[in-house]
């Protein structure tokens, strides 16, 4: 545990937590005070389960000791949090045990150079089309593969009729859109309360992504509207 003289000096800092037996990085996190410590603490002392807590627990049933490693101190709350979502992006949220990524990791974190790009430079959505877009901000992440992405793209929403006149699915995120499927039918869900939709389809051809593929929607959708589903010339 630090003394109070180093916690004044240490100020907010960043660190992490490596595990002994492979030397492999399991948490990152930011803090002030002994907050690097209490991972270890809660863990042993709890009937809760997660990722982190059955590594720790693992860790000390083996005899080891988590390792704690502060990589940046000296820093104000506001710099605690970049470099902690920074690096987070970078060793990647799939690898560590974090159960969510650093501080507005989804709007300034990593990103190729074509999303840069597009944030910076994207053309509103201008079409003629029928098409839907489709909110999937929740389910989207980093590393989304093809497969994932239209899955999560693809069902189950609670749609009108209008889904008929429909003919491009377009994924959207972050105020992007992402991908463009062509669908070719629907099939219906059905829940305890009510029937949702899915459909079934495939990318769509390249000139008709090229022409709506990462660009701007948010004049489509109202600031913190919850609907995720917006029918454009339906």
């Amino acid at each position: 545990m630090f003394s109070q003289s180093v916690i004044e000096q240490l100020k907010y800092y960043v660190y992490f937590l490596r595990d002994p037996r492979d030397e492999t990085v399991f948490y990152i996190g930011k803090g002030i005070g002994n907050r690097i410590f209490n991972h270890v603490a809660c863990s042993l002392d709890t009937e809760l389960s997660s990722d982190k807590i059955e590594r720790i627990k693992e860790i000390e049933a083996s005899g080891q000791k988590v390792q704690h490693f502060v990589l940046r101190h000296g820093l104000d709350e506001s710099a605690a949090f970049e470099v902690e979502a920074a690096l987070i992006d970078f060793v990647g949220l799939s690898n560590l045990s974090n159960s969510q990524g650093g501080h507005y990791s989804g709007d300034f974190g990593i990103k190729s150079t074509d999303e840069i790009n597009a944030i910076y430079n994207a053309e509103k959505l201008d079409t003629n089309l029928p098409i839907m877009l489709i909110n999937i901000n929740k389910l989207y992440h980093r590393d989304i593969t093809v497969d994932e992405l239209y899955e999560a793209t693809r069902k189950a929403w609670v749609l009108s009729r209008r889904r008929e006149k429909v003919k491009y699915a377009v994924a959207t995120y972050r105020g992007l859109t992402r991908e463009i499927y062509d669908i070719e039918s629907w099939f219906p869900i059905q829940t305890e309360t009510k029937t949702r939709w899915g459909f079934e389809g495939k990318i769509a051809p390249e000139q008709i992504r090229s022409a709506l593929r990462y660009k701007s929607i948010t004049h489509y959708f109202e600031k913190g509207a919850a609907n995720p589903i917006k029918y454009v010339n339906c």
